[in-house]
């Protein structure tokens, strides 16, 4: 059964909300785009971070894992893309939902 965190990032994607939340002691603001498990069983989310605080540039791909989320709450706002699709991305091994996928090609 996935966690509660896991259940609010899955629904943001299908409702295309961003995310805000803490991670790493940091506030990050997200759009969350791929939710699945790491290839140890984690339940992750790679997610395009568009502001809030940082230690590197944004916006920027993130991976999280959702066991280190705290205090997430979905909000409505503008959907960010997000840029560079040049590498595939590795942060999810098992893709449960993925927005360019099973979201919009249903449209």
């Amino acid at each position: 059964m996935p966690s509660a965190t896991y259940t609010l990032f899955r629904n943001a994607i299908l409702a295309e909300q961003q995310v805000v939340c803490s991670y790493d002691g940091r506030t990050r603001e997200l759009c969350p785009h791929i939710i699945g498990t790491s290839k140890s069983g984690e339940e992750v989310v790679l997610a395009w971070q568009f502001a809030g605080e940082s230690s590197g540039r944004l916006p920027q791909w993130r991976c999280l894992r959702l066991a280190n989320v705290r205090n997430a709450r979905a909000r409505n706002g503008r959907w960010h893309e997000g840029g560079s699709h040049k590498t595939e991305q590795v942060c999810v091994s098992k893709i449960d939902l993925d927005i360019n996928i099973h979201v919009r090609k249903r449209r």
